[in-house]
């Protein structure tokens, strides 16, 4: 139900943008938070307090998978089953998951008393892909996994037993997340690390060659590596005009030979 502290927090999030139906989006986020899912009411609210349809509402709950029309359990389970992650393990993964709780893809395990419920569903990419296969818990990351260790961590969070992301803080309960999506920190944020080893390949590559990255206002190189007292904000112009220039000269060169050809034989 969205009370008069849900509604006065729904409020507070539109009053944070210039444009108060730019908080549409954390706001379905508190919707859900409150609700378990994105229901009529809260639909109607949001549509009510940003000057907008229920429709418009709607196509934006309806657009975003992270809003579900169905409630969601304690838990919502991601598996990637994406191609690398799908190769490296992932369609196992999913496929024991859903064997050892009983339940399909976007359903959730009945309730059972002094249990948590898993809301369980494959994913098309976690965008974690140098940690393959990867499952994600309400958002968290969890790496490398196999299709044990994905089963220990759902009976643990079953159990009430406290969990931790791969990279990132203690798991909180789906609602609190999403709480937390909606702009109202947790103040969880700071534990865990903010990336893994496989992330800092390229920054550890960087520092043994002493490389680093020019200064905004250094002057930029177009073509032959050579400096041309350009801002890189104007080699980038410069370089899109150029490409457009020549995609137009080839369109316009005769049937059959492109106009660099055509400019050879003169």
């Amino acid at each position: 139900m969205i009370d008069d502290k849900t509604r006065a927090e729904l409020v507070e999030i539109a009053a944070r943008y210039p444009e108060k139906r730019s908080g549409l989006l954390p706001m379905l986020h508190l919707v859900q938070s409150v609700e378990g899912r994105i229901t009529p009411e809260g639909i109607d609210v949001c549509a009510e307090l940003l000057d907008i349809t229920a429709a418009e509402v709607s196509g934006v709950a309806t657009f975003y998978t992270m809003y579900k029309r169905r409630p969601v359990g304690d838990y919502l389970v991601g598996v990637c089953t994406n191609t690398l992650c799908a190769v490296m393990g992932g369609d196992e993964i999913f496929e024991r998951l859903k064997e050892h709780l009983d339940v399909g893809n976007d359903e959730t395990t009945e309730d059972v008393p002094g249990l948590k419920n898993i809301t369980l569903e494959h994913i098309e990419c976690n965008a974690a892909c140098d940690y393959a296969p990867v499952m994600m818990v309400n958002w968290e990351f969890m790496d490398n996994m196999t299709p044990q260790r994905a089963t220990e961590v759902v009976d643990d969070l079953r159990a009430g037993t406290e969990v931790h992301s791969t990279r990132g803080p203690r798991l909180c309960t789906w609602r609190e997340a999403e709480r937390v999506l909606a702009g109202f920190p947790d103040g969880g944020a700071a534990e865990g690390p903010g990336a893994g080893p496989a992330s800092l390949v390229g920054l550890e590559i960087a520092r043994e060659h002493d490389w680093t990255a020019p200064p905004v206002d250094a002057p930029a190189a177009v073509g032959t590596g050579q400096s041309t007292g350009q801002s890189a904000e104007s080699a980038v112009s410069q370089a899109d005009t150029a490409r457009a220039e020549s995609e137009t000269v080839e369109e316009q060169a005769p049937t059959g030979k492109p106009a660099q050809e055509k400019e050879e034989g003169k």
